[in-house]
């Protein structure tokens, strides 16, 4: 995780809520080894402490690589980047299809 933020975090008095929408995602999904596409929006709070913009998308993306179910490609996202910005709180959507 360190790679991927690589000190882009800053001190910021911003209190409203910073979202970066349409991030482009493909997967596959462990459970029936098909892959999945779609878009992720990723929301959050901050307190006291930006991530540059860029860096939310090159998280989703490290997430998306992996083999894995839908469900935690989405809890991981949201704890990794509660954890790196100290944020009040966070929200990830993903709006996915399996391919068939």
């Amino acid at each position: 995780m360190k790679d991927i933020v690589n000190g882009a975090i800053f001190a910021s008095d911003n209190d409203e809520m910073v979202v970066v929408k349409d991030i482009e995602m493909y997967s596959v999904c462990e459970h029936h080894l098909l892959p999945f596409f779609g878009k992720a929006h990723v929301g959050y709070i901050p307190n006291g402490k930006i991530i540059g913009l860029s860096k939310i998308a090159r998280i989703v993306d490290m997430y998306a690589r992996r083999l894995q179910v839908q469900e935690n490609l989405t809890k991981t996202n949201c704890y990794d980047i509660q954890e790196v910005t100290g944020a009040l709180g966070v929200g990830v959507l993903i709006e996915a299809n399996i391919c068939v």
